[in-house]
Order: C-alpha cells, then sequence, then structure tokens
C-alpha cells in the first residue's frame, strides 16, 4: 500500500505541473481567440456598414475640408450643388471605408482597406498585407497574428472583402462575380499579454499539497469510495435497479457471446401505462414510489442471475434475458405484466380497471447483427402494445417495423 501511495502521489505532482503549464498554454490561446473575435467584430461591423452603403447606391455627404469629393468615384453625380453653400458629394462604400482609415490613424484601433491592385495609391498595401491579400487568393478566409514586442505588442487582423450583390453595381469588369475578392480590410487592435501566472502558480502549489495530505490520509480507504463510486454509477438512484449505461454494457457483452455460441438472446422493453397522467393527478412524489414498486416487482420476476433488468429512461423498462427464446421471452413478459396488475396500484386515470399496468414488447437477436438492432425492434413491439390498447405483450413483427421505418421517412 505504501508503494502505491508513493506512486500515486509522484504521478499528482506529475499532474499538477502538466496541469500548471497546460493552463498558461490556453490563458495564452483565450486571449489570442478573444483579439480574434474582437476583430472579427469590427471587420463584420464594417461589412454591415459597406453593405448598407452599397444597397443606397453611396450616400451623400456635404463637401468640407477634411472630406473633399472622391477623385477616383466615375459618377455624373457625383456632385451636386444644393446652394451657394452646400455642395454634396457622393460617398461610395470604399471612400467610406477609406475615411474610416484615416479617423483611425490616431486610435487605438486602427483599419485600414487595400487590395493587390488599388486604384487609389494611398490603399497600397504593407508588406504585411500583401501576403495576406496573396494567401487569400489561394483560399485562406482569414489571417491573425501578434506583431511588435513586449508592451507595443499589437493584433494585426486581416480578412477578405468579397463582392456581394449590391457591390456589382460598382465593380461591372467581368472578373467580378459575386464572392469574389476585391480587397481586404486590415484591423490593428491593441493587445497586452496578462496571464495571472503568479495566482495560478500558486493555487497550484496549494492544490498539490492538499492532494497530497489527501493520498496519505486516504490511501488505505481509496478501495471502499471507488467501489462507492461504481455502484453510483451502475445503479438507478431511485429505483435501485441498474441504470441504462450499466444496461448497455452487459447487453453488449451478453450479444457477443450469444455471437459466439449460436444461442438466443432476448429483450424486453416496457413501459407504465399512462403515466403521465398518474404524475399529473397524484403528483410527482407519488409517481416516483409507483416506479419504485413496479421496478422491484419486474427484478423480483426474475428469476436467473443472469437476466438483467434495468430502468431505461423515465416510465420505461428494459430486461435482457439471455439464452431465451422468443417464446420464453413472452412467458416472461406475461409474468411481469401479470405481477404488476397484481399489486393493483390505484390509478384513476388508467381505464378500464384503474389500475398501473405495463404494455410489453418483446424482441429476440435472430435476424440481428448488433445490440441496438434488437433494442429497436422491441420498441417497436412496445410501439404495437401501446396502440393496440396497452396492457398487453406483443412480439417484434418485421412488416409492421418496415411499415413503421416507411411511415418515419414520410413525417
Amino acid at each position: 500500500m505504501q508503494k502505491n501511495i508513493i506512486i500515486v502521489a509522484t504521478i499528482w505532482i506529475f499532474l499538477i505541473f502538466l496541469s500548471f503549464f497546460s493552463m498558461l498554454a490556453i490563458e495564452k490561446n483565450l486571449q489570442k481567440e478573444l483579439a480574434f473575435q474582437t476583430a472579427r467584430s469590427f471587420f463584420d461591423l464594417i461589412v454591415m456598414t459597406r453593405e448598407w452603403n452599397a444597397r443606397h447606391g453611396g450616400v451623400y455627404v456635404p463637401v468640407t475640408q477634411k472630406t473633399r469629393p472622391n477623385p477616383y468615384l466615375d459618377d455624373q453625380k457625383r456632385d451636386i450643388g444644393v446652394n451657394n453653400t452646400l455642395t454634396l458629394t457622393k460617398v461610395n462604400p470604399a471612400f467610406m471605408t477609406r475615411q474610416l482609415s484615416e479617423i483611425s490613424k490616431n486610435e487605438k484601433v486602427r483599419i485600414s482597406i487595400t487590395s493587390l491592385d488599388p486604384l487609389r495609391p494611398g490603399n497600397k498595401p504593407t508588406k504585411r498585407e500583401k501576403r495576406a491579400l496573396q494567401e487569400f487568393e489561394k483560399g485562406i478566409n482569414e489571417k491573425g497574428l501578434i506583431i511588435g514586442h513586449d508592451s507595443e505588442e499589437s493584433f494585426f487582423y486581416m480578412a477578405p472583402l468579397k463582392t456581394r450583390k449590391s457591390c456589382l453595381k460598382c465593380h461591372t469588369a467581368p472578373k467580378y462575380k459575386t464572392k469574389s475578392n476585391i480587397g481586404g480590410i486590415s484591423i490593428t487592435l491593441p493587445y497586452t499579454r496578462k496571464i495571472p501566472w503568479v495566482p495560478l502558480l500558486l493555487s497550484h502549489i496549494g492544490i498539490g499539497i492538499a492532494g497530497l495530505f489527501g493520498i496519505f490520509v486516504a490511501g488505505r480507504k481509496l478501495s471502499n469510495a471507488y467501489e462507492k463510486i461504481r455502484m453510483q454509477a451502475s445503479y438507478d438512484p431511485l429505483t435501485g435497479i441498474a441504470n441504462r449505461r450499466s444496461f448497455f454494457d452487459t447487453l453488449s457483452r451478453e450479444f457477443q457471446r450469444s455471437q459466439r455460441d449460436g444461442s438466443v438472446l432476448s429483450i424486453i422493453i416496457c413501459d407504465i401505462d399512462n403515466f403521465k397522467a398518474y404524475n399529473d393527478f397524484y403528483g410527482h412524489d407519488q409517481g416516483d414510489i409507483s416506479l419504485q414498486k413496479v421496478a422491484h416487482a419486474i427484478r423480483d420476476t426474475l428469476k436467473r442471475p443472469s437476466d438483467i433488468c434495468a430502468r431505461y429512461g423515465g416510465e420505461e423498462f428494459i430486461i435482457s434475458l439471455p439464452n431465451t427464446d422468443l417464446n420464453g421471452a413472452i412467458h416472461v413478459a406475461e409474468k411481469i405484466r401479470q405481477a404488476i396488475r397484481e399489486m393493483k396500484i390505484t390509478h384513476e386515470k388508467s381505464p378500464p380497471d384503474k389500475i398501473v399496468t405495463l404494455s410489453l414488447g418483446v424482441a429476440t437477436s435472430e435476424g440481428t447483427s448488433t445490440p441496438e438492432e434488437i433494442v429497436k425492434h422491441s420498441d417497436s413491439a412496445l410501439y404495437r402494445a401501446k396502440e393496440n390498447g396497452r396492457d398487453q405483450v406483443r412480439e417484434f413483427d418485421q412488416d409492421i417495423f418496415r411499415e413503421q421505418e416507411t411511415s418515419k421517412k414520410f413525417i
């Protein structure tokens, strides 16, 4: 035991170191992803604004010292004189983005519009922008990287501008089609590395010490704790029978064994009739009590250790019967159905007898290739039992199953 404790303690210390460095890496990635998301938001906002401008065929603004007419806009209605003191000039999406770029030069967030072959010399790309534009031509959707050093670091982001239907009013050349690249917009954001490595280190040291203390103090109790956890993971806490996950683990093993041995495996799925109405009328607390009684009755009806029952979900239960053919499974299902009836649990909302009853569907592994197929077949049989009036046992019918599957395709 002492050797095992030392091994576990060594592994624990290694995991603490691994966790610390992993968290540092995660923090770095999160910061970069946050910068990506922020830059994408800016880019999307600019694209949305350009789309609004394009849908209006450009917008007119007053000519001022800072807003001069666009010399690169070939439009007879570029300038409109309103009166002796007011002249309006048309601002298209490209010119609007260019003005945003000029405004952002002295801001923390800088914007630039460019292309590989710009009409305006001022839109000539930098080396970094040119490399990004060339990558966009190869199909890359965005570019983001940290630039600068230490406290002067920034995050550079660039994405391609793609033509939309509204853009083709101005971009009339044959090379332009919808979703063609017409350039790109770069966004540069301030980027500060603020990785809280000191508190992260202290917290890991504290966790490491606490973990070592727990390992050395509770080492001899680990096997009991493991067993308790295993039980909780395998059994339904309300009914005390196996839960769905442990049932399917067992079913998979039993199915493989039946395939090897050439034996038959049967499955029963049963469902409490009108259980929602029961809950609505008597309340969920009483409903839980009924679920417990039904689960225990099903379990007590099974006589062989290899027969397993589990809570399938809600008010449904599932039973696995190894080495049991269809007739044997139907016999067991009828015994279960009768056992529930004989309990005479009052159910005012379940005519005609006003007691809790079960509907059951039975299927075997014959003609199936996976455990899931048997379950699906028994579920189909249960559906027939419900459809035909409840409180009965139905076996799987291949023809009806095909009709059900066909009807589902057309729903």
